[in-house]
This record gives C-alpha cells, structure tokens and sequence, in this order.
C-alpha cells in the first residue's frame, strides 16, 4: 500500500444488519481493484475482511475490519462492521473514526431492526450516509418497494444515484442518472453500456430532478442557480452532490449485486469522487484509537485514525486518558490479516500501532508537548452475565491473565469476582457475545472453563430484639478456656453493623471488647437462615463473666459466636435480596408487552417517559430476575429495546420464595459436607 495524503483519503463505515452481504461487497470491491484475484465467500471463511475464527465458525462478522480499496488514486479506508446486536460496541468504535458510513440493505429483507439503531447513532453524529440496495438479484427483491420504506422509516432526502434494470431473476443491469447512461452487466459482472430502455425514461427524468434539486442544496450559488431556472451543468451537479452528501442533506442510494459483482465498481467509483474528504486542521499530533486486538503472533494491536499531524514509527507518543507515555515501535498499515510497515501516517488515515503498554480503545495518542484529549468512543454497558468457573487448577493459575487481555480488547466486556457467591461473573453483550469471549479463553490462552448460572448474591436480617447468652467453657489438663456474654441483638434498618457495649462493674473487662466484636462481625459473614451475609444488625454487649486465668480473647470470640448463632434465629431472621433500578427504552409499541412481562417478573413499575428513542420505562426489579433479561427483551422487541440498570436496595424475599432459596442452600451445603 503506498502512501495517501489527506485529500485521497476517505474514511467509510459499511454498516448494516447481518445478512445483508457487507463483507461480500467488500470482498467485491478488492477483487475489481486486483488485490485479490478471487473472491472468497463468508460461507467459506474465506474473505478478506472475515478471516476470524470465530468469524469462520459463525460465518459472520464479529470484529470490525479494516480494509483499503485503492481506486481512482484514492484510498478508501473500509470499516467492515458487525451486523448482530451483540457486537454493536464495534459499530460504535468504527462510527467515531469515520467520514461517512455506507449503509447496505437486502433488497427482500428490506429495513431490519441492526439498520435503525446504527441510523440513529450516525443521525446523531451528523455522518454522512450513503445507501446500497444489495441482492438485487435475488428473488422477490424490490428496489421501489425498499426505497418506500427508506423513505417511511427514515424520512430523509433520499436520492436515487442509480437504479435497477430488471429486479430479482431479470435483475441485468443500472441506469447510472447522473451520467443518464444504462449498464448491462455479463456473467462476469463486467457492464456494458446499453441504450436507457424506453419504459425506464420517465424513471430516469424523475430521479435525474432529484439529483439536481438534491445537488442545488449544495451551496447558496448553485441554490440561486437552481432557483433562478438556469441549467446546473455536470460540474455543477458533481460539485453540489458531494456537498450535500458531506452535510448529510441528501442521501445517494445506489444498487446492485454483491455475490455477482454487479455494479460494484459503480459504487466504488461514487464513493471515491462523491465521499467527503477527512476534515484536519494543521499542528501537532492527535490520534484516536478505536480498536484493540491481542494478536498472537503480532502482539497487542491497536488501530487509530490521525486526525491532526503525522503518527510516525519509532516515536514517542502521550497517552492523555492514561496519562503515560508510550514508546511506538511498529506501525503498520493492514488490509483485513495482511500487513506492511510504514514508517508514517498522515493526517486522516488509519493503521495500527503494536505492543503499546497502556493504551487501550477510546483513548487519545498525542504529542508530549501539545496535550489534547478527544472525546472518546460510547461503548455499550454490557447486561448478559454468567458465571465461569476454571475445569483445573491450571486453568485457574492462568485465567486472570487471559481475563485482563480479553478485557484490553473489549471494552463491552466485563468480568468480577462477587465476594458474597465467591462466583467470578463474566458479563457482555449477549449470549453470542460471552460464547466467543469463552471460546477465545480457550483457543487463544489455553483457559478451559464451566459455564454456571450466576448465583443472587442475598442477605440475611433480623425483624425483632432479643437478648441472649453465650457461654464457652472448656475445661483441659492445662489452662481451660473461658468466655461467657450476653448481647442484645436489634434491627439496624440503615446500616450494615454496629456494636455497642453497656457493661457495668467490670462484668466483661474492656480488653476483651473487640474480641467479641470480632467473633460476631466473622459470624455475620454466614447468617443461619442460607449461609448469606447477616447485615441491618445492632449489637450490644450488656453484662457476662470472666475468669482470671482461662479467659481469653479467643474464648469471648467463641462466646460472641455461639450467641449470634443461638440468638439470631429467634429474632424472625429474613432474607434479603438485591433489587435493581431498571430503565427499559422501547419503541411505544411494545410497551405494554414490557410492563406486562416486568409484573411477572415481581417488578414495580415507577413511572414512564416519552423520548426520541420510544418509552423509557423505569422500575425496580430483582436482580435475580434479570440476568437474562437481555435475551428476553431482544425476543419481546425483534432487537429494538435496550435496557440498563444499576442496584438500588435490598428487600425482603416473599416467603414462599425464601423457602424455596433455605431448602436449595440447605441442600447445597449438604451435598458439600
């Protein structure tokens, strides 16, 4: 790959819902450019851009790849981006760093719910978008009926750039409206200019106004023109369309076959002349890395874009969000799993820098001397969790390695310890999403584990006070042990534990206060109802004994012990469970499908909020009742909910279920004896 300066860059995200043949497009656009003198297919695993194993397996994307396709003297940075929810924190790294994304639809599945949710994030950036209605060839394909819908769904300014001779099985070429051309396309894929069919010049008049009009926007001069009924002339119409483009006031829609290569050299044409340019602005260094890959055989990779200054090889380079310095080795610049050293990156383009020490997605490269932080990448909060549990003690010894790899490359992914279940909890996007990030423990660090469902971290309190003794006294050849106390025990409803003592005339020495605390604050750590933490508990010490040769620390530490355990169960002891604050955002129609589902669930509904996204619903739910709640609102939604939630209290557990929770831990704990 030569060297491009800026003004031969574009930086393009080709996005869309899975299926709709992205990476074929790609593949498409190598094999017409003559970087690959074959194109793979995605069954096969076989791509440029897909060249995962995980992406082999599933045979579909997972990682976000980057892919040059040279054309025109321009250089034309392709983001080939997932289409599965649970990968969208890769959509959104690949959004951040570029100038416009292309959209692809399938001309029979039309728009899908992946196709909404990544307009909205581009809407909202202002990209610029462009359309290619793919599978043109396919039966029951539609180009009208899909324009329609785009038109509906999105209410944009969607312009025709060309359109289909044919649709489905007598799908055989375009009529290009801007050039006002027709193109036949042979076995080959290769066009052939035709005569414009007759039946399709009023089509052509029609879409060929809307690309003036469209164009017309561009500027104020080119507006004036338009308005004052003078001709735009080709120039004119080149020069408006691509304004408008960049100011996302119109967007082009082009069509054609990817798996047949048909007039995927016209798309690749138009978006070299019609893409914006990177915007740069001139002084020192910044860069922003968008993406992070543990490689086995490269080593820690991530990918950025410059957008101010030259990244060079053999740099030094500061790390703003870290607040470090890195040293830079390595620069390279890749096309999918190919790669070639470079020695500098100019302003707007792409590459990947190897074995950084710190730097991860989302954060800021830039000079020492000039310290600018950018804005960084919006990545999902992950809500999918399970628990992994290591097969060996070998796998034990290396997963928190493996772990903290997995976590450097995916910020959607997150993995702790819960000290009340003892559980390590691995939590993603989805259910696919944890499936790889456990394949990849396996295949790439050698971590073998088990997959468990996470256990509800409860708590055990008291509803009453009681006031009981503790007696521990134990006669040997020697010195014998001797701890004997009486504690008041009440309910703490706003706190965790206090402990208070009220002993008068010396009944319990003051030295051995703490050891009683001690003794209780290690009993709490398993309550007498489940084995759960005891918390809401208030303690007083209030009379004893002792004896001035066997008693000790340890003694009124048991003492302490036996009275919780003895006490405790009288004071109507409950258990407790974790409640959640839940904010559930759904298109309005399904929202009473989500009220209804969160009543089964025991959930209280607080309230509702109308927003450009749909209804927000806001509740309080268990927590044990939302591990998957990810799978169940992606089937209530078609994919078009999202959620997030944060803990908010504990509760009681009614009691029929906290029956069910004792006899299960009861059992448990037995099975473990």
């Amino acid at each position: 790959m030569k060297n491009y300066n800026t003004e031969q860059i574009r930086n393009i995200g080709v996005v869309g819902h899975g299926g709709v043949g992205k990476t074929s497009l790609v593949e498409a656009m190598l094999f017409n450019t003559g970087v690959i003198n074959r194109m793979g297919r995605v069954e096969d695993g076989t791509t440029v851009a897909d060249y995962h194993p995980e992406e082999a397996q599933r045979q579909s994307t997972v990682h976000t790849s980057l892919v040059p396709v040279e054309t025109n003297s321009v250089k034309l940075n392709l983001l080939d981006t997932p289409g599965f929810s649970d990968f969208i924190g890769e959509v959104n790294g690949a959004l951040r760093v570029v100038d416009s994304c292309l959209f692809v639809f399938s001309a029979v599945d039309g728009v899908q719910v992946q196709h909404e949710i990544i307009w909205k994030t581009a809407q909202k950036a202002n990209l610029p978008r462009l359309v290619f209605i793919n599978k043109m060839d396919r039966e029951n394909a539609s180009y009208q009926k899909l324009l329609d819908e785009l038109n509906a769904q999105f209410k944009a300014n969607f312009v025709p750039v060309n359109f289909p001779i044919g649709e489905g099985l007598d799908y055989k070429g375009i009529v290009d409206v801007i050039e006002q051309k027709a193109y036949e396309f042979g076995s080959d894929g290769k066009p052939r200019e035709i005569p414009v069919p007759d039946e399709l010049k009023g089509q052509l008049e029609e879409y060929r106004e809307k690309i003036i009009e469209g164009a017309a926007e561009g500027n104020d001069d080119l507006t004036m023109k338009y308005l004052e009924g003078e001709e735009l002339t080709p120039e004119d119409i080149k020069t408006g369309l691509g304004q408008s483009i960049a100011d996302a006031k119109v967007i082009p829609v082009l069509c054609g076959s990817a798996i047949k290569n048909m007039a995927v050299t016209n798309l690749t044409d138009f978006l070299s002349r019609y893409t914006p340019v990177p915007s740069c602005e001139e002084g020192p260094l910044v860069a922003l890395v968008f993406k992070t890959m543990a490689d086995p055989y490269v080593g820690r990779m991530n990918f950025f874009r410059v957008f101010r200054g030259t990244f060079k090889a053999d740099s030094q380079v500061f790390n703003p969000n870290k607040d470090k310095m890195e040293k830079v080795g390595q620069v390279l610049f890749v096309r999918g799993k190919q790669s070639e050293q470079t020695s500098q990156v100019p302003c707007g383009d792409m590459a990947v820098v190897v074995k950084l020490a710190e730097t991860a997605s989302g954060d800021t490269l830039c000079d020492k001397d000039n310290k600018v932080q950018l804005e960084g990448i919006d990545f999902p909060a992950p809500n999918y969790t399970v628990a992994i549990v290591p097969k060996s003690k070998n796998d034990e010894d290396k997963l928190g390695d493996a772990v903290s790899k997995l976590l450097e490359e995916d910020p959607s992914l997150r993995v702790e310890k819960n000290t009340v279940t003892k559980q390590t909890l691995l939590t993603g996007m989805g259910e696919a999403h944890v499936n790889i990030m456990i394949n990849n423990l396996k295949r790439r660090y050698g971590v073998d584990v088990e997959v468990q469902e996470p256990k509800v971290p409860y708590r055990e309190t008291i509803r009453s006070k009681v006031e009981v003794e503790g007696k521990h006294k134990k006669q040997t050849g020697g010195r014998g042990q001797y701890g004997h106390v009486w504690i008041r025990f009440e309910p703490l409803p706003d706190g965790e534990f206090e402990f208070h003592e009220e002993v008068f005339g010396g009944a319990v020495p003051r030295n051995y206060f703490p050891a009683v605390e001690k003794g209780l604050r290690e009993a709490m750590t398993e309550g007498v109802l489940a084995g759960y933490p005891t918390v809401g508990l208030k303690a007083t010490l209030y009379d004893g004994s002792y004896h001035s040769v066997d008693s000790s620390e340890m003694a009124f530490k048991i003492a302490a012990t036996l009275a919780f355990k003895k006490g405790i169960p009288q004071a109507k002891p409950v258990l407790l469970e974790p409640i959640m604050y839940v904010e559930i955002t759904v298109p309005d129609e399904f929202m009473g499908d989500i009220i209804s589902d969160l009543n089964t669930k025991r959930g209280r509904v607080l309230g509702t909020e109308q927003g450009e996204d749909g209804t927000t619903i806001k509740a309080h739910v268990p927590q044990s009742e939302m591990f998957k709640y990810a799978n169940d609102l992606k089937s209530m939604t078609q994919g078009r909910g999202q959620f997030k939630m944060e803990f908010y209290d504990y509760e009681e557990v009614p009691a029929k279920l906290a029956e069910e929770i004792i006899k299960k831990a009861k059992a448990e704990s037995e099975a473990e004896k």
